[in-house]
């Protein structure tokens, strides 16, 4: 019976050891980004030895992965799925404002944790499919809903245009409206009688 309890202790302390390193990962990346966050500083954060932090993820893709979940589980995303466009940027521009300085280390660190940028993009990716299927199948209007959902338009028409989400979400709408327009209608031809859109 000792035994076991031994070993419950044991397994108890060693996923404390573990979520605490997940969380000084977690809090380094907020804080100073993934590309400058290293292993010396994370054990450091954690108040483990370097070789705890490799005892218990045996490289940095999985230390990030790690890290990902748990940040995504206390941060989930809105869930849009059959929400109209406006509804779901809407949703979307205020989890961007929730999590704005951490995501912006996220994004422009995205080199250091390719895997995961990759999983980022492919998701953003899916979802604009899904919101640019009411307006057509055209490649100008896919490309705008996925403007429209991007970090970087969030960033552009809030923190630097002073735009309110809402106000936000309903000019990329008018502007997605305005390419749906243009994609229906038939190639025009320019002065230089080359056929446009």
């Amino acid at each position: 019976m000792k035994r076991k309890y031994e070993l419950r202790k044991r397994a108890e302390r060693q996923e404390e050891t573990r979520d605490r390193i997940v969380r000084a990962t977690v809090g380094l990346h907020t804080s100073v980004g993934p590309a400058s966050t290293t292993i010396s500083a994370i054990a450091q954060a954690a108040g483990v030895q370097r070789h705890t932090v490799y005892a218990h993820f045996p490289d940095e893709d999985a230390l990030f992965r790690a890290c990902t979940a748990h940040w995504r589980t206390e941060h989930p995303f809105p869930d849009i799925a059959g929400a109209p466009l406006d509804a779901a940027l809407e949703a979307v521009y205020a989890w961007y404002e929730s999590v704005a300085p951490a995501f912006a280390l996220f994004v422009r660190d995205a080199h250091a944790i390719p895997e995961v940028a990759r999983e980022r993009e492919d998701a953003t990716a899916a979802l604009a499919d899904e919101l640019a299927r009411p307006y057509g199948r055209s490649r100008a209007i896919r490309g705008a809903v996925g403007h429209a959902l991007a970090f970087e338009t969030w960033q552009s028409l809030v923190q630097r245009e002073g735009l309110s989400g809402r106000q936000a979400a309903a000019a990329m709408v008018a502007f997605v409206e305005v390419v749906a327009t243009g994609a229906s209608r038939p190639p025009t031809t320019s002065r230089d009688g080359r056929r446009r859109r």
